[in-house]
């Protein structure tokens, strides 16, 4: 039975997955998840049933990462598991990579190596601070890079020290930034024939990240400094008390401003100097956030949710986890989704948060047991049953 597609849209191109832990992964996810034929090779020195890098393999981390995929096992640091590997390279598209630079250039399977078996491979790396340079031996680490790339500097609450972002920003954007360098570059492979080597590391996509201000920094020359739940620069927007809870509100120019101040019932404030323009309200913001709150406490956070919005006014609630999966909206969206199996294991997901009207995502496959489907890829590649026994018998695979 052959294995299922995700989707339509990547069921051209084969992928062989040497990734771990996080960044690398959530890269080939998202080519798994739009129908790449992904291979994930596991390395014999890997526990098959305990730890892995990246938590236990039913656990639901490792689960949510590696979905869509097959996955075989091959010792790269033998010889025959080397050749093993070339001759899956020479039929393959895609080659994911996150190892330290100097590892994969040890092992023998560095893209010079790579291309110059197979032209047209397209090679994606990523690394905590890039390929070459100073750092590029060192290990990479998210909170490492959110430290380096400036964002810890941003996050928390003024004067209380720098603060690590809730969620492995600079490892989940670094294999998104792969993932779209690796799609860029199958596209220029139509016209030129030929594969190239994508690069990003931690610190370029947690850089990229900053976004306004960092270019807020290099036109301007102006440091940005923590904000904590204030917008730095759309005032009021922050998070304010309810009777029964907290709220975010969002104004992002004089109209919306009016429409808030009218909505919470307090049109004085749209008129008085200390608020009446966007540099008043931010040398005043503190006082203008009390004044908001002195309004906001009086009722409860769904009906403030309903009346702000039913204003004009942005406006949503502070959900724990398990509350935003509750939300009528999420559910309609459907991105919290089950994926199939034969051992009937509840394993629900998060799917993908892009849809395509003609070729969409799917769960169609749990994610793999170690090694899970070894003998059928190498078959898929033309090795002989001779072969894989022999492969076997010298634990190469």
């Amino acid at each position: 039975m052959p294995f299922p597609h995700a989707s339509e849209a990547l069921s051209r191109f084969t992928v062989l997955d040497l990734t771990r832990v996080r960044s690398g992964p959530t890269c080939v996810r998202q080519l798994a998840d739009w129908g790449a034929n992904v291979i994930k090779i596991d390395a014999l020195t890997e526990d098959a049933g305990g730890e892995q890098p990246g938590g236990p393999r039913r656990g639901s981390d490792f689960q949510n990462l590696h979905r869509n995929k097959r996955a075989m096992t091959l010792n790269l640091k033998d010889e025959r598991g080397l050749a093993v590997f070339k001759r899956l390279a020479a039929k393959a598209d895609v080659v994911v990579e996150n190892f330290r630079p100097d590892v994969k250039k040890k092992l023998g399977i560095d893209y010079e190596s790579l291309a110059a078996i197979n032209p047209r491979i397209v090679y994606g790396s990523i690394s905590g601070f890039g390929q070459d340079g100073p750092y590029h031996k060192r290990p990479g680490f998210d909170q490492i890079a959110q430290g380096m790339g400036g964002l810890m500097s941003i996050t928390g609450a003024p004067g209380e020290g720098p603060m690590r972002v809730g969620i492995p920003v600079a490892d989940l954007t670094a294999g998104l930034f792969c993932a779209m360098g690796i799609l860029t570059a199958l596209l220029e492979r139509e016209v030129s024939g030929k594969g190239q080597w994508v690069q990003t590391s931690l610190l370029q996509a947690q850089i990229f990240m900053l976004d306004f201000q960092a270019a807020r920094w290099l036109m301007e020359k102006e440091v940005a400094k923590q904000a904590g739940n204030n917008h730095p620069t759309s005032i009021p927007t922050g998070v304010f008390k309810t009777s029964d809870g907290y709220i975010n509100i969002a104004t992002t120019g004089g109209r919306i401003w009016e429409r808030c101040a009218q909505a919470i019932g307090a049109p004085e404030l749209y008129n008085h100097p200390d608020y009446a323009t966007a540099p008043a309200r931010s040398r005043n913001r503190d006082a203008l956030n009390a004044e908001i709150e002195k309004r906001t406490v009086t009722k409860s956070t769904e009906t403030w949710v309903r009346e702000l919005n039913e204003a004009g006014v942005p406006c949503g609630p502070i959900y724990a986890i398990d509350q935003m999966f509750e939300d009528a909206q999420v559910k309609h969206l459907g991105i919290a989704q089950d994926v199939p199996n034969d051992e009937g294991r509840p394993i629900r997901l998060v799917g993908q948060p892009v849809t395509l009207s003609r070729t969409p995502s799917r769960m169609v496959a749990r994610p793999p047991e170690f090694g899970e489907q070894t003998d059928e890829v190498l078959k898929e590649f033309g090795l002989s049953a001779d072969e894989i026994a022999d492969l076997r018998q010298h634990k190469v695979v």
